[in-house]
Parts: structure tokens; C-alpha cells; sequence
């Protein structure tokens, strides 16, 4: 293999906006996923995360001599649902290959995976592109070319230096605990006509696939741990072209946000190159977090440079049509048709839908409202009060402490008259610190709305007496100035009166209607 110089003035970049004037992005998204099987891939191995390292190994995974590998049927089972969620066709008859490159963590120095016959190709995801600044909400279907097995390799540590990567680093550990772990690959096709919200799109895919494979139950979907990654290929071609320039490959992307932005960096830099009459290096670019960049990695290799041929030691995998139909019949309603479905039985708008989404709460939702809360009241705890106290804290909103039946329960207790909205926020800080379920926190901190009518009267009355001036205004046509009088009610009640029923008694007072 023959590597060229690279191209000077490689990490210029040029306005998105110009770019996209000139230039039509072309992308191409790989996604790998760890599946939560109970071993791995090819032999008897724990693959739980953050044991010691190297604890979790074996022979076989180890890619010692004489070690036979064993294929996971559950894994094989996941493929296959992933296959069919994706609308893809799935093979009568694949096999392993062995794909032949030397790196530090992967100890048999190549990875058994497969090539030219996938377990699962030729589908499509429907992928809804939410409305930004660029434009309106638009569906855009991802063509996939395939869904293929193989193993993960182990994870390098690079100690000294400023980075983290090799470059730089004094010395090198590795952690084979993850190789062997279960991975299904996603390719899709080339990805065109996007425009400029191509970065969009790639982002929303990533994410219409994490919620697919959380429904499915196949992954735990961590990106954060790895448990999906994404590889972004990226290439331009010119306005009126229909001939692919040279990509590069921005590797192991862990989160939704740095899918769009590295997309976008990408195809920045790749304009700059092109304006200046140079080429693109064909590599693997590695993406950082903290300036937004894309570096170079290695030369990116073809597929014949990898010596891909058939796995010796294991079987072609050869799933009967029975097995397929019986896997069809396990997998779920799809995501997008579950939200639309929830989002007219709980009466949500687009925009509160579209934030419930954001914050993560379907389910969490789904579940307060099934213990018997309303759709509004599970909606307004877990996006609002909840959710910034989460925030706050620097954990997930489900990390709190309170539960479904707590917001159901909390519910019931403000529908049936015992608590206003004041009292229900001192309720949940309760809920939060631990005191308790709400009823047992509301008699603890003695919360209860006054029921004496007689007790609310005689505020109102004091009120008014001491505001005659706001008096004025309200029987003078102005009723909204009725807040201010309510304010004070709630004052003289201490915060335990109904402000609506507060506010019928000032109006019938004054002899004012509503």
C-alpha cells in the first residue's frame, strides 16, 4: 500500500454556509453496537462493565493457541432482530470471516467478523429530522446496507501526555475484558441530498437507532460506555457532480451531539482542501470533545488491504425461516409509531411531545401514568420541578429517588383538594430528601389545604378591608387586579388555602362576577 504526503493547509476550514453553496455532502454512517448478552461473542466470558481489568478473559478470547471459539446463539438471535427491525432481508446461509489487521488490543491480531455475507442487509429506517434553525421538521429514509456480527477488540489506556492517545503518552495498558463482547455493525448506504442539514440528519439516525435497539431490548445503549459508537464517513462532491469525492472516516463518535458536530467539521475542512485545488486524504480521523476538532488518525484501508477470508473454526450460521418468523413475532411497536400513539392518548402537543422526548421521559411517563396520574401532572413533574432538580444535582431525573406511584400519588393528592401546587413542590423536596411517600410527608410537615370556609372568609375579608384602593379597580371593571388580593389571602393562610376558591370568594364579596 502506497501512502502519499498529505495535503498541506489540512486543518483550514471555511464557512458551513459557503461550503454547502459549493459542495454536496455525502455521508456514509457506521454504527456499532455492543449487545447485552450474558457472555461473549465466542466463548463463556462475563461481559458485565467496569470489572478489574483483565478479569473477564479466557483462552479463547485471548486468541490463545489451540482455543476453539463457540458462536453466542443469543447474540446471533439479537442480530436478527436487529435485522428484521430494520427492514432488512435475512440470510438463509452467512458465515465468519477473518478480518487481518494488527493493533495493540485485539490479541489474535484479527477480529472475527463478517464480510461479503452479512447476517442481515438490505433495509431501511425511517428517520424524522426534528425542526431547527435551519428548517422544518422533515422525514428522511436511511437506506441500510447491512447488519453484520463480530467481536469488539479490548481497550488501550494511554498514561502520560496530554492527549490520551498514543502520541505523546509514556506508556500503554491494555484491558482485553471487552474483546470478544457481541457487536452488530450498521452500515448504511451512501447518504445524499440531505443538503445542509446533513449533520442533522446524522444525528437524528444515530438516535432513531439508539431508541430502536433500547425498544428491542438488545443493548443497553450507553453511549457514554460504548455500548454505541459511531464511525461518520464523510465526503463532497461538487454542486451538479454525481461522482463521490474521497471520504474520510471521523472514528468511535459517543454521543448524538458530537455525531452532528463532526459532520460538520468534516465537511468544513474537506471544503477547504477542495477550494485550495487539493486532494482529500483518504483516513480515520479521530474527533475531540473539547475543541470540536477532527485529527488524523491512520491511512484508511480498503477492504481487500484487510485479507478478509472464511473462519475455519466456526460453522455458517444458517437460521431456519421458522426461527425468523418466530424472532419477527418478539419485536416491539416501533419508536416513532409508540410516540405518536402516546402522544394523542395523553392530549401532548408537538412542542410538549417534542420535550418530553428531549428530556428522556417517555417511559417514565408511560409508567406515572399508568399508577393513575394525569398526562399533564407526570409531564409536569418529570420535565419541570424534576427534571431541574436532575439537573442541579448532575444526575438523571430517575436517579432522585422518586418513583411513578409517588407523581401518581402526589397527583391524587392535589385532585382531591388536600394540596395546592405550593404544598405539592414542599411535598416532593420531602419525597427527594428521603422523608417518605407524599401522603406520609404531607401529614409529617403538616400540609393540608384549610378546608373552614369560615377561616378563608374572614381573610378575605381582612384583605379587602386593608386594600381599598385594589378594591377600586376591581369593581371598577379591572378584575385581574383580584391577584393581588389573592397573594395576600394566601398569606394570611399560610400558603393552606385554595387560591381558586380564594378568588370566588373576593369576586362574590365585592359583588363582582368573574
Amino acid at each position: 500500500m502506497t501512502i502519499s504526503a498529505r495535503p498541506i493547509h489540512q486543518e483550514d476550514t471555511v464557512d458551513y454556509a459557503e461550503a454547502l453553496e459549493r459542495y454536496e455532502p455525502v455521508m456514509g454512517l457506521e454504527v456499532h453496537v455492543e449487545l447485552n448478552t450474558a457472555t461473549k461473542m465466542f466463548c463463556g466470558c462475563a461481559t458485565g462493565f467496569g470489572a478489574d481489568p483483565n478479569t473477564q478473559t479466557c483462552p479463547v478470547c485471548l486468541g490463545l493457541p489451540g482455543a476453539l471459539p463457540v458462536v453466542n446463539k443469543a447474540a446471533v438471535e439479537s442480530a436478527i432482530r436487529i435485522g428484521l427491525a430494520l427492514n432488512c432481508q435475512i440470510a438463509p446461509w452467512c458465515r465468519f470471516a477473518r478480518k487481518n489487521y494488527f493493533y495493540p488490543d485485539m490479541p489474535k491480531n484479527f477480529q472475527t467478523s463478517q464480510y461479503d455475507e452479512p447476517i442481515a442487509f438490505d433495509g431501511w429506517l425511517e428517520v424524522e429530522v426534528p425542526a431547527s434553525e435551519a428548517g422544518e421538521a422533515f422525514t428522511y429514509r436511511v437506506e441500510i446496507e447491512r447488519a453484520h456480527m463480530e467481536e469488539d477488540t479490548g481497550k488501550s489506556t494511554h498514561v502520560g501526555g496530554a492527549t490520551g492517545r498514543i502520541h505523546g503518552a509514556d506508556y500503554s495498558l491494555v484491558d482485553f475484558n471487552r474483546a470478544g463482547i457481541p457487536l452488530i455493525e450498521i452500515v448504511t448506504k451512501p447518504l445524499t441530498g440531505a443538503g445542509d442539514r446533513a449533520p442533522e440528519v446524522a444525528k437524528a439516525y444515530v438516535a432513531a437507532l439508539r431508541d430502536l435497539l433500547k425498544a428491542l431490548d438488545v443493548s443497553e445503549v450507553k453511549m457514554e460506555q460504548g455500548n454505541v459508537r459511531c464511525d461518520a464517513n464523510v465526503s463532497l462532491m461538487p454542486k451538479g457532480s454525481d461522482t463521490f469525492g474521497t471520504r474520510t472516516e471521523t472514528k468511535n463518535v459517543n454521543s448524538l451531539r458530537s455525531v452532528e458536530r463532526a459532520v460538520r467539521y468534516e465537511i468544513t475542512r474537506h471544503a477547504a482542501i477542495l477550494d485550495a485545488g487539493e486532494k482529500v486524504f483518504q483516513e480515520t480521523r479521530h474527533w475531540h470533545e473539547d475543541t470540536g476538532i477532527t485529527t488524523a488518525g491512520r491511512p484508511k484501508s480498503d477492504a481487500d488491504d484487510y485479507r478478509y477470508f472464511p473462519e475455519p473454526d466456526l460453522v455458517p450460521v444458517a437460521p431456519s425461516p421458522e426461527d425468523v418468523e418466530r424472532l419477527r413475532g418478539t419485536l416491539p411497536e416501533p419508536p416513532a409509531q409508540r410516540r405518536k400513539r402516546l402522544q394523542e392518548e395523553w392530549g401532548y402537543s408537538d412542542l410538549e411531545m417534542r420535550d418530553v422526548v428531549n428530556a428522556g421521559a417517555v417511559e417514565v411517563i408511560e409508567e406515572t401514568v399508568a399508577a393513575g396520574a394525569s398526562p399533564a401532572a407526570a409531564r409536569k413533574w418529570w420535565t419541570g420541578d424534576l427534571a431541574r432538580r436532575a439537573n442541579t444535582d448532575g444526575v438523571a431525573v430517575t436517579e432522585l429517588g422518586v418513583t411513578p406511584a409517588h407523581i401518581a400519588e402526589l397527583d391524587g393528592l392535589v385532585r382531591e383538594g388536600r394540596l395546592n401546587d405550593s404544598m405539592a413542590r414542599q411535598v416532593m423536596e420531602g419525597v427527594v430528601a428521603g422523608e417518605g411517600g407524599p401522603t406520609q410527608v404531607a401529614d409529617a410537615r403538616g400540609l393540608e389545604l384549610v378546608q373552614d370556609d369560615g377561616a378563608l372568609q374572614a381573610a378575605v375579608d381582612k384583605v379587602i378591608a386593608a386594600n381599598p384602593d385594589v378594591v377600586e379597580k376591581i369593581q371598577g371593571g379591572k378584575v385581574q387586579a383580584a391577584g393581588a388580593l389573592i397573594g395576600q389571602v394566601m398569606k394570611e393562610m399560610r400558603g393552606q388555602a385554595d387560591a381558586a376558591k380564594a378568588r370566588e370568594l373576593i369576586l362574590a364579596t365585592l359583588g363582582v362576577e368573574g
